[in-house]
């Protein structure tokens, strides 16, 4: 996947997955890498980011497995933040949809 493209939605990507279910990093990190890839550092960048502008609150989980999780949980911010990139996203795609099938 082109990097460009990748860049710009992994944000709306993050919040899409945490509008449905809190997660930790590892496991958003799992998830987004089924469909393209992304490395842990650049998901923990935007994570970081997010929660500093109140998108997010963390809290920790106990696991079975190891150490504590740190789970991220969308504010009602991060749920408006969302809903406001899905229907910009689904615009933009009609909107070059639109334009590709005029060249072609």
């Amino acid at each position: 996947m082109n990097a460009q493209f990748k860049k710009g939605v992994l944000e709306m990507c993050v919040l899409s997955l945490l509008s449905k279910k809190d997660m930790y990093g590892y496991e958003l990190t799992e998830q987004i890498g089924k469909e393209m890839a992304v490395t842990t550092g650049t998901l923990y960048i935007i994570l970081k980011r997010l929660t500093d502008e109140g998108y997010f609150t963390t809290y920790l989980k106990e696991s079975s497995d190891g150490p504590a999780r740190k789970y991220y949980t969308l504010t009602e911010k991060g749920h408006h933040k969302q809903e406001e990139l899905k229907k910009n996203w689904h615009q933009f795609v009609v909107s070059v949809n639109r334009l590709m099938e005029e060249v072609l």
